[in-house]
């Protein structure tokens, strides 16, 4: 029996350095351009399946609403925030960066300096409505950008005149797209950050602040660095109207709609329920030129997609996805998930178990090793890929356990290494012996 312990113990470091091995190749992208199905796969998730898939529809999210500001200059923004703020919402938070962008302040590399007229008016709107949150924009300076880092040293901020009436939040999410261009997957974000000695705090954080501090300040002492979005539905919008496309093979989303949206057009036409704004978080951002046009401009790929492997077109504006967050962080309905050495220990487990079983099947029924290792192996990554979906969608819980998976892969083939060169050695002691 101690043999046994000892043997498995042996080989299941064999299979961690296998693993590591394994994990150093894949990073280099040696195989990228020979493996076009891994590349689709890529970005995808087993907890993706549960996202998409096995949860019921969300019902309507009655305290945010949703207005698409389209393309409007800053002047007609200011009068769509007057008309909003007349209705008394309880918060009104605009996804937009109100600078002049690289801090350039000439009309030539900043022409929004010409509407005098839109921006005084612009801050008046702000400072009438006196319960805006602006957004602005995590920044990293040279000295920082040379490291791999999420840490932030500096921020983007709307000008003066408009920051010194309402408060801030960065809409900066974490992405790993290099540029604006880049494909971007959302998953997480950043409920706070430490710039400087300042803590600031996201988009979605400071609209929740607003609205119900209690809530976000649950929300906040969780103390996660960087926070699972438990996204639960979108917005998907034909001919200028909200609709339901859960059956459309035209959706990019297989969920209905969350949340109440409306176009800039129809708040000045008033073509809306009187009480639609009243008491509410209002969520002012881009969402098309108009309802429902075609368009990549601040769009994600999300969970919620509905091709999860080999995504075609991204599902989820940036507006929606803040929106997302505020629902998260208002319900309380968090994603919790597994310490990095929970990890490892159920890994590891896993593995000795899986060795020490297999050990026990090659010494008492050698014959049939290789068809019940085989079977084993089959049966643990099923057992474990649908563990890991079913604890998801149930309750919430992301159970990875990708590193479980992992080494359940090469059980098998570091056990065939082990015993080939422990016969190896026995057949030279064996002939060192007689000679």
């Amino acid at each position: 029996m101690k043999k046994l312990w000892l043997q498995s113990l042996i080989i299941s470091v064999f299979v961690f350095i296998l693993l590591w091995g394994v994990s150093k190749l894949t990073d280099l992208k040696l195989l990228n351009a020979f493996d076009p199905i891994s590349q689709a796969m890529a970005d995808f998730e087993l907890t993706d399946y549960a996202f998409s898939n096995l949860r019921p529809d969300p019902l309507v999210d009655e305290r945010i609403v949703l207005v698409n500001f389209g393309e409007l200059p800053r002047g007609a923004v200011a009068q769509l925030v007057q008309k909003i703020a007349s209705y008394k919402p309880r918060v009104i938070g605009i996804d937009a960066l109100y600078n002049c962008e690289g801090g350039l302040r000439d009309t030539l590399n900043c022409p929004q300096l010409l509407d005098t007229l839109g921006n005084m008016m612009l801050s008046f709107a702000f400072q009438d409505a006196g319960n805006i949150v602006l957004g602005e924009k995590l920044m990293q300076t040279d000295s920082l950008s040379q490291f791999d880092t999420n840490d932030s040293d500096s921020l983007e901020v709307p000008d003066e005149l408009f920051r010194q009436h309402a408060k801030l939040g960065y809409v900066t999410l974490p992405t790993n797209a290099t540029y604006q261009e880049d494909v971007k997957i959302s998953r997480t974000v950043w409920p706070k950050k430490q710039v400087g000695k300042k803590t600031e705090l996201a988009f979605s954080t400071q609209i929740a602040m607003q609205y119900d501090s209690a809530k976000t300040m649950e929300y906040l002492n969780r103390d996660i660095e960087e926070e699972i979005i438990n996204f639960r539905g979108n917005i998907e919008v034909m001919q200028l109207r909200v609709h339901s496309l859960k059956s459309d093979e035209t959706s990019t989303t297989n969920f209905a709609t969350m949340f109440s949206v409306i176009d800039y057009e129809d708040v000045f036409a008033e073509n809306h329920d009187p009480g639609l704004f009243k008491d509410k978080i209002v969520m002012i951002g881009f969402l098309g030129k108009y309802l429902g046009a075609p368009t990549w401009e601040d769009k994600f790929f999300t969970p919620l997609n509905k091709k999860i492997g080999g995504r075609a077109n991204p599902d989820m504006f940036g507006l929606v996805v803040h929106a997302n967050v505020v629902a998260m962080i208002l319900n309380g309905d968090f994603v919790n998930e597994l310490a990095e050495w929970q990890k490892y220990l159920i890994a590891f487990i896993v593995c000795f178990l899986t060795v020490a079983l297999f050990i026990t099947i090659d010494t008492k029924l050698p014959i049939w090793f290789d068809a019940f290792s085989v079977i084993i192996q089959i049966l643990q990554l099923l057992v474990i890929s649908g563990f890991m979906v079913w604890a998801f969608a149930q309750f919430n819980f992301k159970l990875d356990l990708s590193i479980a998976l992992g080494v359940a892969a090469l059980v098998g083939p570091a056990y065939d290494i082990y015993k080939s060169i422990e016969n190896q050695i026995i057949d030279y002691r064996e002939n060192n012996s007689s000679s």
